[in-house]
Order: C-alpha cells, then structure tokens, then sequence
C-alpha cells in the first residue's frame, strides 16, 4: 500500500479497556498501549486521555505529520453515520458522535464500525481473509459476532447494521436468554459464556456423572475450565464441545445460504479449542449443507496474532478514513 503518510491508527474500545496502536501499511503495530473505558463518565474527559495517550505513541516514533487515518471498532458503532448506538457497556449516554468528536480532536480522517466488522477488515486487508472476496468472519468470544463481506466489500445494510449472525435464533422453543431481550441466540451456545451454561446445565442433567469439571464451583466454571478437561479426556467437557459444535455447524450451513461464502473464518479465544470444537462443527455444517455447497466452503481460523488483532482489525479501516 503505497502512500504518503505510511502509518494509520487503531482503536479497539472493549467494554473494560481501549486498546490503541499505531500500525504500518504491512500490518505491523509498531507502538500500543490502552486506557481503562469506563473510568470517565464524561466522552470528552475520556477523548482527551485517548488524545494524550496516542500523541504519546506517535511521538515516540516521530510519526508527527504521517498519520493517514484512524480506524475504530467499538460495541454497536455505525459505520454510515460515526455514531456508538446503544452502548449498554459504555460509561456514557448513548449515541455518542465518536467519529466526529475523533476528527475533531485529532483533524485527521476517521473511520468507525462495530469490533466484527473491524476484525473481518483487519483479516481481509492482514490476514486469512487475504485475496478473498466472499467470506464470513465468526468472532467466538464473549458473545458471537460477525463480519459479512460479498464481493470484497463488507455488508452494512441500509443501516449500517448488517451482518448480526450471533442473534440469529437457533432455538424458538426453551431458548436461552440472550442480552439482546431475545431467547435462543446463537451467542447464548456458541460464545464462550454460552460453552460455560451448557457445562453447568450438563453438569446439572447428568447429576450422577463423574467430571473433573465437578471439582470446581458450578456458578465459576469457565470456557477454559471446560477445554482443559475436554483435553484431559473428560467425557462431559468434550460432549459440551460436540453440542456447541453441533450447533455452530447447522448455523454456518444456514449463513451459507445467505452469501454463498468461500470459507468462514474463526476469531477468538472458543476459536482455539481445535479440534474438540471443528470437529463436530464440520460434520454438522456438511451434514446440513444444502448439496450445491456440500464440500465447498472452507473453515479457516484467524491468521492475527491475538495480541495485535483487535488493533490491527481497527486499523485497517483506517486506510478507508480518507473517503469518510
């Protein structure tokens, strides 16, 4: 990527913390550091320690002058119109203006859109994703996101919504509750909280069953409690792993259907199970593939190193920011 001003900018804003990077055009996060999200309750308080955090950054490597843009991934963030909607994890009212409160303190162009989103860019433009023009991103963490892309370019919708395949309903009778107000979203089986109910609930059904996983408090036990007894030959944690995968798979045959997809492409912590998780979700996908893609669609993990993803993914669009 050849330019004037070889650098661009990426913020990561979670829940807890705000990461920030400053990265190359071959994807290398050159400096980074972060700052807690929820310690100002006033955005303009929270903007200038950003602000003082990444002058900080692009001083340290002379980088004054070579910003070509800033890229943002933030919970619920609209990439038509700059805004964060319905923030429930942020410290502030919402809709927030982020976009243009960044432009307006930094003066340099500023692009912003939901973290999958930021993710599928950052695998397209440094990752998996590399020279293909039809996938779809799963981020398998907390909860399930998603990042759709047809024809090299990523989905937005008239909205800017598009592409939230974590609250598809793939349970309408007994759902589980979802944070959305809905029962039976994909996230609430297939996140890695959603891997930790179906331990508990197992632990529950099969009540006289032996399981490492009984060692621990039911309401403490997490997704990695339940891959490390998986590994350890536990029969419950790996049927867990099956039922999820099971699920994911019949999801992902149904997604295909959508968009024809050349691969989907996993990101996140569930993501790294291997096998005890691809396993059953392949044999679901294809046992549930309609027969024109039976063999077809390719499931591929993430290629970004974790520690750098969530910026990277983020500052990918900030090779966009110029046109915003």
């Amino acid at each position: 990527m050849v330019n004037s001003k070889p650098y661009v900018i990426g913020i990561d804003m979670g829940g807890t913390n705000t990461v920030f990077g400053i990265v190359d055009a071959r994807g290398v996060v050159l400096t980074s550091d972060s700052i807690k999200t929820r310690k100002h309750s006033n955005i303009n308080d929270y903007i200038d320690e950003l602000y003082a955090g990444i002058t900080r950054l692009i001083e340290s490597i002379e980088a004054q002058d070579k910003i070509f843009g800033i890229g943002v991934g933030a919970p619920n963030a609209n990439y038509y119109t700059g805004m964060i909607e319905d923030g429930v994890n942020l410290p502030w009212p919402t809709p927030v203006p982020f976009a243009q409160l960044l432009r307006d303190k930094f003066n340099i162009p500023v692009a912003i859109t939901n973290d999958a989103n930021a993710a599928a860019i950052g695998e397209m433009t440094y990752g998996a994703a590399r020279g293909l023009k039809d996938f779809i991103m799963i981020t398998l963490g907390t909860g399930v996101g998603s990042g759709v892309v047809v024809n090299g370019q990523l989905v937005y919708g008239h909205d800017g919504f598009a592409g939230e395949l974590g609250h598809v309903i793939v349970k309408r009778n007994n759902g589980r509750l979802c944070g959305c107000g809905r029962a039976g979203c994909l996230e609430t089986y297939c996140s890695a909280t959603g891997v930790a109910r179906t331990a508990r609930e197992f632990l529950e059904i099969r009540d006289g069953e032996s399981s490492l996983l009984r060692n621990i408090p039911i309401d403490e036990i997490t997704s990695k409690d339940v891959y490390d007894a998986a590994m350890a030959g536990d029969k419950l944690a790996k049927d867990v792993f099956e039922y999820t995968g099971n699920i994911l798979g019949e999801a992902l045959a149904d997604f295909t259907t959508f968009t024809s997809p050349e691969a989907f492409i996993l990101f996140g912590g569930l993501a790294k199970s291997g096998e005890l998780l691809l396993k059953p979700l392949r044999e679901s996908m294809e046992r549930n593939m309609l027969s024109i893609w039976k063999n077809k669609v390719k499931i591929l993990p993430s290629e970004l190193k974790e520690a750098d993803a969530a910026v990277l993914g983020a500052s990918a669009l900030g090779w966009e920011a110029k046109d915003k």
